[in-house]
């Protein structure tokens, strides 16, 4: 379906007054109104910090394009030869592309490559539906950005002040300089703060590779991924996880499924701890029975540590 309106509406850029003036200093190209540009003419950038889009939302928005056309212009950044490289609002583009508009309202900017990152970062996290890990791996982009330095780096540097915190510590003017950056950072943002960001956000980065690897690839909602990292057994945990994306099970149904690896987990703890108290009991019951006196349970007794052994070997 193809949405017609005049290239010349004058559209009104209501992006987040965060986002607006975060690039406010670059020069407009062109008017400040939008403009109309074929949709074949925009590309996505090769580092996209959006991974995961909610399918109900997704048609939803496309329900709303279909009645009201595109309300929010997206933002491109020339790259040359009449082609146009997103910036900000991807979840729009592809709307507009999965409904065949030829046309879509953009506003255009002259953004260098770590402006046009910073910038899809941030319009990033002001989403709604952005899941933990999407906007924890998002932060830290922006501060790896800031500060240019690593990420390993920038963890280092929170858990520094943290500690330094706790105890009492001075810290060096470099030190307190990148924290500086790292708090402007975060009131650009709008959300957390580096204490609580550390606390509640970094650990997540901590959930299996599986599990994080479903989710930046979009193929597992975050409240899923969360219960099914529960599953300490490996193998346990990628069947549920591959079983969980390929059958679109509910949330309500991996809870069930956890619940009862769970309660099976348990079941196999006490017997194999019943078994090792009863071999320790036995045990120390031979070292102080006389079955070392009789022949006959002597040979008896050395089948069955063969036997034993040969268990152990096999294991």
């Amino acid at each position: 379906m193809t949405t017609k309106k005049k290239d010349s509406l004058p559209f009104v850029v209501s992006s987040s007054s965060v986002l607006s003036s975060f690039i406010s200093e670059e020069p407009v190209v062109g008017e400040t109104a939008a403009e109309f540009l074929p949709l074949t003419a925009i590309s996505l950038p090769t580092v996209q910090p959006r991974r995961y889009f909610n399918a109900q939302k997704m048609e939803q928005l496309k329900l709303s394009i279909q009645e009201h056309g595109i309300l929010e212009p997206l933002l491109v950044r020339p790259i040359g030869k009449g082609q146009y490289e997103l910036v900000a609002g991807e979840r729009r583009y592809r709307a507009a592309k999965e409904l065949a508009l030829e046309k879509v309202p953009v506003v255009i900017r002259e953004l260098d490559d770590k402006k046009a990152i910073q910038v899809a970062l941030i319009e990033n996290l002001q989403r709604e539906d952005l899941n933990p890990i999407e906007e924890t791996e998002g932060i830290l982009e922006l501060l790896t950005l800031e500060l240019k330095e690593p990420k390993d780096e920038i963890i280092s540097l929170l858990n520094l002040a943290a500690n330094a915190k706790k105890r009492g510590n001075e810290l060096t003017k470099n030190v307190l300089r990148q924290l500086e950056q790292i708090e402007s950072v975060f009131a650009v943002i709008g959300k957390l703060t580096p204490d609580s960001f550390r606390t509640s956000r970094l650990p997540l980065l901590n959930m299996p590779v599986d599990i994080l690897e479903a989710l930046r690839q979009g193929r597992l909602e975050y409240t899923k991924a969360k219960v099914i990292a529960r599953v300490d057994n490996e193998q346990q945990r990628k069947s549920l996880l591959e079983e969980a994306i390929l059958q679109k099970l509910s949330l309500s149904e991996i809870k069930e499924r956890v619940a009862n690896l769970e309660i099976i987990g348990k079941n196999n703890k006490v017997n194999k701890n019943s078994y090792q108290a009863r071999f320790l009991e036995v045990t120390s019951k031979i070292k102080q029975s006389k079955v070392w006196d009789d022949p006959n349970k002597q040979q008896k007794f050395a089948s069955l540590l063969t036997e034993l052994e040969q268990l152990i070997t096999d294991v």
